[in-house]
């Protein structure tokens, strides 16, 4: 099996960001191709090459899998889809999965193990609340992040979860370019803008 790296593998890969592994891409220095949901992918071979002829050290060891893993909680169909579809778009590679309801999400934090999760607190049988509370206070996911959606949030609510754990609060219909951001943020793979500006 040939090795393809995402963008953001070959960005950690030479020790550069995902923006210049773009530029190096678009400018015609490294061979890469785009996957049919548009994702550009680079041959270790070619990255290699490439990383030679510009004298970057190439690693001693293999990168370790660092995708970050996604779960959304959701019963809406068209949601998931539409919140799957805006990360997918992102270069960071997330391995996403979804769950339809409370019993599966439950299944699946314990199976999966997501570095965050996208929870709908407005599902019948799912207390956002008691979800947050549950995460936050298990050994094994007190470092999960979640954020939270409600078409029927209002600043007391929005309190009330960040008190039971919730990392952020989004009312719906949501703004994908801000969740795509706030994902990144939370899952450390981009600055967080709210310290750089203050």
């Amino acid at each position: 099996m040939e090795d393809i790296f995402t963008v953001f593998q070959a960005s950690k890969y030479c020790n550069v960001s995902p923006k210049t592994i773009i530029n190096w891409i678009d400018a015609g220095h490294i061979e890469a191709y785009r996957t049919v949901g548009g994702h550009r992918r680079i041959k270790k071979a070619h990255l290699e090459a490439f990383m030679k002829k510009q004298g970057i050290p190439i690693p001693e060891e293999e990168l370790p899998d660092e995708r970050k893993r996604i779960l959304i909680v959701d019963d809406d169909e068209i949601i998931v889809e539409t919140i799957v579809q805006a990360l997918e778009e992102e270069e960071y590679d997330y391995e996403i999965i979804s769950a339809a309801d409370g019993f599966e999400a439950g299944l699946q934090v314990n199976h999966f193990k997501p570095h965050l999760i996208i929870l709908d607190i407005m599902m019948p049988d799912i207390k956002g609340s008691e979800v947050c509370k549950k995460i936050k206070s298990d050994e094994n996911t007190k470092d999960t992040k979640i954020i939270v959606l409600s078409a029927y949030l209002d600043e007391e609510k929005f309190r009330k979860m960040k008190e039971y754990g919730a990392d952020l609060c989004f009312s719906k219909p949501l703004p994908l370019p801000q969740l795509k951001q706030e994902v990144a943020q939370l899952l450390g793979l981009i600055p967080d803008q709210r310290m750089t500006d203050e």
